[in-house]
């Protein structure tokens, strides 16, 4: 798989965690209750919908 990268926006919450999206990539939110946490969420998320998109023979964003 080739390597891309992404601006990935980590939010902190008041109630604690961080709210992570990516704005390239529409549909992808996901959480962290720590900021490594959250990071390790975000690949994770991203790697997913990559893989998908692939599957559906889409290109990358």
């Amino acid at each position: 798989m080739a390597e891309y990268g992404y601006t990935v926006i980590y939010e902190p919450l008041s109630e604690g965690g961080y709210q992570v999206i990516v704005p390239a990539l529409p549909g992808i939110v996901t959480y962290g209750r720590a900021l490594e946490e959250a990071r390790e969420m975000a690949r994770d998320a991203i790697l997913c919908h990559l893989r998908g998109l692939l599957k559906d023979g889409e290109e990358n964003p």
